[in-house]
């Protein structure tokens, strides 16, 4: 056979095999992930609730078929969240109109009891798959849920990391627990297999699990991530699976472009692009505005308190040693160790109101003192400094850190004892004392 011939062959092969245009339907899915209760924009004028509805509005309104999900963590980090445990977010966020949402590690820091209040304020469906109580029974109670879009079955399952009691106090988790996310999602999406074109997976986990699960759930077609708030330059891919992250705090709005094969259960091809919020050229949705604006002013006369200056910007790391040195004047400790997660923002140069510090410690943490060995002090808290073996050291650090010592302090079995005193309020007191923060 001559290579012409050899190659008009391969091409009708191809047409045979290529799904016909009919078969194809076109999906999109606008995706969100770890809002943090950012409700209004930032000061660089990025994000906020009302300018975000706006966005999706214009992009749902653009797309044949459209889904609306959300990966995780609304609740925490920021002060009409901490004030009033979380309810007004889901509330606010109903006017979004997502089909469906997963749990978060940051929904949890209320206490399980509050699920129940978030799923009612929600109105929209909360699925998680992975989070169960000694007998078997799944905390919102369900799984996941099949959406039809057009003719689309779309089987959307929620999962959250396998180590979420590292990521939680544990009081706060009650009898609750996370089962290994991959195995769990690829037992329901085995359950859903007959009954949906399309499985996604709404992922809040971390780094490697979204690896893992993106290569080992290969009846998963799509993953929306969540939980690492690192920015998702390009999507990822895997023998034709996708997954996509936007940027957290409400920063980006994500859009993911499919054509589907219907008959075949597979993606052809597809589109992933993130959308900046800009507040100050996207116009806020009146409705969404005028509720963040009453639940703002809810919470002026607590966080809009002068407290001082910052003459200098303080990013995250420098920011975590002021909180270490707040925390050292305020117990009379030695040494003091503030985990870097837990620093949600930085401050900005300029006049500091109380609000600013509500940003960077939204969680209701407790400083904690307890005497340690130097032998016993973990490199996370001797870093740089010289510290003797057998004599013993008075270390402040806040209780989430007390309460998960191996994955947040490097050690375990030390004990401390809770001052009582707020972390939040203890940075405030600093920063009041000084007035001017070099």
């Amino acid at each position: 056979m001559s290579r012409v011939c050899r190659l008009l062959v391969a091409l009708l092969l191809l047409a045979l095999l290529a799904p016909a245009a009919d078969q194809l339907r076109s999906l999109t899915i606008l995706h969100t992930n770890d809002l943090h209760a950012r409700i209004s924009p930032d000061q660089e004028g990025r994000g906020g609730f009302a300018h975000l509805a706006t966005v999706i509005r214009r992009e749902r309104a653009s797309a044949e078929a459209c889904l609306l999900v959300d990966a995780g963590d609304f609740a925490q980090g920021t002060p009409v969240s901490t004030i009033y445990q979380g309810v007004p977010i889901f509330e606010l966020v109903r006017r979004f109109g997502y089909d469906a949402a997963t749990l978060g590690n940051h929904d949890f820091d209320y206490g399980t009891e509050m699920i129940p209040r978030f799923m009612r304020a929600a109105r929209f469906p909360i699925v998680s798959a992975n989070v169960v109580n000694p007998q078997g029974r799944l905390l919102t109670g369900r799984a996941y849920v099949i959406k039809n879009v057009q003719g689309i079955r779309v089987a959307l399952i929620g999962a959250i990391m396998g180590g979420l009691r590292g990521f939680s106090t544990p009081e706060r988790l009650g009898e609750w627990r996370a089962l290994p996310p991959v195995d769990t999602v690829r037992k329901y999406a085995a359950e859903v297999r007959d009954r949906a074109d399309l499985i996604v997976v709404l992922a809040h986990l971390e780094a490697a699990e979204q690896t893992e699960l993106l290569r080992g759930a290969p009846e998963v077609g799509v993953i929306v991530a969540g939980h690492v708030h690192s920015i998702l330059e390009l999507a990822m891919e895997h023998d034709g699976r996708i997954l996509v992250r936007s940027a957290s705090y409400g920063r980006e709005l994500g859009r993911l472009d499919l054509k589907l094969d219907l008959p075949a259960k597979k993606v052809v091809s597809w589109r992933w692009k993130r959308i900046p919020i800009n507040a100050k050229s996207v116009p806020p949705a009146k409705d969404v505005a005028v509720q963040v604006a009453k639940w703002d002013a809810r919470v002026d006369k607590v966080v809009n308190v002068p407290i001082g200056e910052a003459r200098s910007e303080y990013p995250q790391p420098r920011l975590k040693s002021l909180i270490e040195e707040a925390m050292k004047e305020a117990t009379g400790a030695e040494l003091a160790f503030m985990n870097p997660g837990g620093v949600r923002d930085r401050l900005r140069r300029g006049p500091l109101v109380a609000r600013d510090v509500w940003n960077v410690m939204p969680f209701d943490n407790t400083v904690v003192v307890g005497k340690v060995k130097g032998k016993q002090l973990p490199a996370s808290v001797t870093a740089g400094k010289a510290v003797e073996p057998e004599r013993e050291y008075t270390l402040a650090i806040n209780d989430f850190t007390a309460a998960n010592q191996p994955t947040q302090l490097g050690a375990d079995g030390l004990v401390f004892s809770d001052t009582g005193k707020l972390l939040r309020d203890v940075i405030v007191a600093y920063i009041q004392k000084r007035q001017v923060l070099e």
